[in-house]
């Protein structure tokens, strides 16, 4: 059984771009483009991971992040903040805002879905020829 990845990005090309990745690597990927859809999406589908933009129309990424993880069972749910935040400080304020990871925009295609596989079990990772 496929893992169930939700993005929830409001740039077309990044979103395309992250859900094309994971479909290629053998997962399902969900999408929204906007906090309050991610939401919804999320308590609809329960999804296996959730990688999420900081910067959303309608609700900002800190938002779904607390929201998620106030939710049974979404809580359970593990959550990466994909951002072009790259201040000093920001990804000590996104892993205290209740985020699991951080991966860095622009993604990296050769490495995007390597690091956010890390974040699910084992027993829902892709398998891979050797």
């Amino acid at each position: 059984m496929a893992a169930r990845i939700l993005v929830i990005e409001d740039n077309g090309p990044s979103l395309r771009l992250m859900t094309y990745l994971l479909k290629a690597f053998g997962y399902e990927p969900l999408s929204a483009t906007d906090g309050v859809e991610g939401l919804r999406i999320a308590e609809e589908e329960h999804p296996d991971l959730v990688i999420c933009d900081i910067q959303l129309p309608k609700l900002d990424g800190y938002g779904v992040a607390r929201a998620l993880k106030a939710a049974a069972p979404l809580g359970e749910a593990r959550i990466i903040a994909v951002t072009a935040s790259a201040m000093v400080g920001d990804r000590e304020r996104v892993l205290a805002a209740g985020f699991d990871g951080y991966i860095a925009k622009p993604i990296t295609p050769e490495t995007f879905v390597r690091d956010a596989e890390t974040f699910l079990p084992d027993a829902l990772r892709a398998k891979r020829a050797s």
